[in-house]
């Protein structure tokens, strides 16, 4: 039989046991969580207060999905490189290295003048060829380039076929992955790239955004 004091509040026994561990306290109500569906006491109703194990799952996902978003990032940092040696070095040196790639410098005639963009190409090391100094036009992407040096030098170039090696073109100061997507004319404006740079075209697993062992690659 309920009891009452003389306030009106209940002073009987409470049947609704809390289930949090080492808990006695006791409701006259259900307290329910409603993502967990064990009952608890009012102080422990709420998900941290009792520790939820649908609130740790909660978190665990979004750990996972922090942890997704950092590789993401760090894939996408190494594929707009910068250059290691700062962009104020690296292009001081282009601008001596094009006045003797200039003189030497092979690839299609039928480019204009004005339109060249001179480069070192550092060669596939298996070919065993030495670097060579050639020219391509500012608005191919960075695969067109790799056509036209494969072309030039006699490369095999699996890139149109399901092979899961790929040619693909660094940067040979840091190693970092050029996208083949992108234009030289935007490379150039945006300076991952300069007029006389120095590159490396190595045939590579399709997943590859870094070459460390530039200092392998000599002229």
């Amino acid at each position: 039989m309920n009891k009452q004091t003389a306030t009106g509040e209940y002073s009987g026994e409470r049947s609704y046991f809390c289930t949090f561990e080492g808990c006695q306290g006791r409701e006259l109500m259900k307290v329910t969580c409603t993502e967990c569906n064990k009952n608890f006491c009012l102080n422990h109703r709420h998900q941290n207060e009792h520790n939820c194990e649908k609130l740790e799952i909660k978190e665990d996902k979004t750990k996972t999905a922090e942890h997704v978003r950092q590789i993401i990032a760090s894939k996408a940092a190494k594929a707009h490189p910068v250059p290691s040696k700062g962009k104020k070095s690296s292009k001081t040196a282009a601008k001596v290295a094009l006045m003797k790639l200039k003189m030497h410098a092979i690839g299609d005639k039928g480019i204009p003048q004005d339109s060249r963009v001179f480069f070192l190409v550092y060669l596939p090391m298996q070919t065993k060829l030495k670097a060579k100094p050639m020219f391509f036009s500012k608005t191919w992407t960075i695969g067109r380039v790799i056509d036209s040096v494969a072309d030039f030098n006699k490369i095999s170039n699996p890139n149109n076929t399901g092979s899961e090696q790929k040619l693909r073109m660094f940067l040979h100061d840091c190693g970092g992955l050029l996208d083949t997507k992108a234009s030289l004319e935007l490379c150039l404006q945006q300076e991952n790239l300069y007029n006389g740079s120095s590159v490396i075209l190595e045939c590579v697993p399709t997943d590859c955004s870094q070459i460390d062992n530039t200092h392998d690659y000599k002229s």
